[in-house]
């Protein structure tokens, strides 16, 4: 068959792909298969999958040995071929959010933390006009503190119970909008 005759038998407007674009989409798969297997039973239960990809992932939890191990995935590779990746990754995709939303809000968290250790009563002030329930004289006593522990060079406990204060003091802020 002639490239004009394959040309002719693709759908309109679908264009050929390369070996290299096919290979490059057939390792995505293995590698999104490598995720699947690394993953823990109960969270595999609720990813929609084939019953043959599910056995291979539960296959591939058992070996150990590399080139068995490699062969496996290869195998997960090709299954994933015919699996709904596009359903999977969305399953992944809400999988992964809940950690990267905790991941954000302890970044914020910690640069308050940092802030009002840096820029004093000015830090303070923002501090307690986005937080207005934050008990002033207790912020500061804690700030006080955990200044002092890090001028001597002492244990940072301070810095910890203010981290923990800035955080219950967030958490209130957000149950009071959610309810």
């Amino acid at each position: 068959m002639t490239e004009d005759e394959e040309a002719s038998d693709r759908p309109a407007g679908e264009q050929a792909r390369s070996k290299s674009q096919i290979k490059r989409e057939m390792l995505a798969l293995q590698k999104l298969g490598e995720r699947l297997a690394g993953l823990r039973p109960d969270v595999l239960a609720g990813i929609p999958l084939q019953e043959g990809l599910r056995v291979a992932l539960e296959d591939a939890r058992r070996i150990v040995a590399h080139g068995a191990r490699r062969r496996q995935m290869q195998l997960i590779g090709k299954l994933m071929r015919s699996a709904d990746a596009h359903a999977i990754r969305a399953a992944l995709e809400r999988i992964d959010s809940p950690g990267r939303e905790q991941t954000r809000r302890l970044h914020h968290i910690e640069q308050w933390r940092t802030r009002l250790l840096e820029q004093g009563p000015e830090a303070l002030t923002a501090f307690l006009a986005e937080y207005p329930r934050a008990d002033r004289q207790h912020l500061r006593q804690l700030l006080r503190r955990a200044r002092h522990e890090e001028e001597h060079s002492l244990p940072p406990e301070s810095s910890r119970k203010l981290f923990r204060y800035i955080r219950e003091v967030a958490d209130d802020c957000e149950a009071d909008e959610a309810g």
